[in-house]
């Protein structure tokens, strides 16, 4: 029996737990998975903008896919083909937690991230760009936008689904574990 739904974009700010959730989804669907992030930073650097969005328009094309990632410039590649987006919009107090304990995690395990590099104390916390400060300048920044977006350019027949802290996102996937197990 082919699941309900195919092809949704999971998106929100730093932190949220984007990954972990379109992951899960993904194996709940068994459908693919394809963390953006994975298509933007590439070991010489970041991708162009065009290769970035032609690789990501390709992924969509198909049948069935989870997309994760926050990028305001693919909405028409990845939210309009989507048939659900799922905003994760959780408070900053929150994200601060979720960002800075990733980022210890990634340091202590040595963990190589995309662009083959390792994270450092300097790029997760203390230089003028580090990922802590960006989570919270986007958080400060970005979070009106995305309102904006959902209310207005929200494709017509797309659901979007927004929780609002990681305990109403979890309640959601597991009511959707329950159902695919009584099916």
């Amino acid at each position: 029996m082919k699941p309900a739904l195919q092809r949704v974009a999971v998106f929100g700010l730093p932190g949220t737990g984007k990954t972990t959730f379109a992951r899960r989804l993904a194996a709940l669907l068994e459908v693919p998975h394809y963390e953006l992030d994975a298509f933007l930073f590439k070991p010489g650097g970041v991708a162009p903008l065009e290769e970035f969005r032609a690789e990501v328009a390709k992924l969509t094309d198909a049948d069935a896919w989870i997309v994760d990632g926050n990028y305001s410039k693919l909405r028409d590649v990845t939210w309009w083909r989507a048939e659900v987006v799922v905003w994760l919009d959780y408070g900053l107090p929150v994200i601060v937690w979720r960002v800075a304990r990733r980022d210890l995690r990634r340091i202590l395990a040595r963990e190589r991230l995309w662009d083959g590099q390792r994270m450092t104390w300097r790029r997760a916390f203390f230089g003028r760009r580090s990922v802590l400060g960006n989570a919270v300048r986007k958080w400060l920044q970005n979070r009106g936008k995305y309102r904006v977006y959902v209310e207005r350019e929200r494709p017509e027949g797309v659901a979007v689904l927004r929780f609002r802290s990681p305990r109403a996102a979890q309640r959601w996937l597991a009511e959707h574990e329950h159902a695919a197990v009584r099916t």
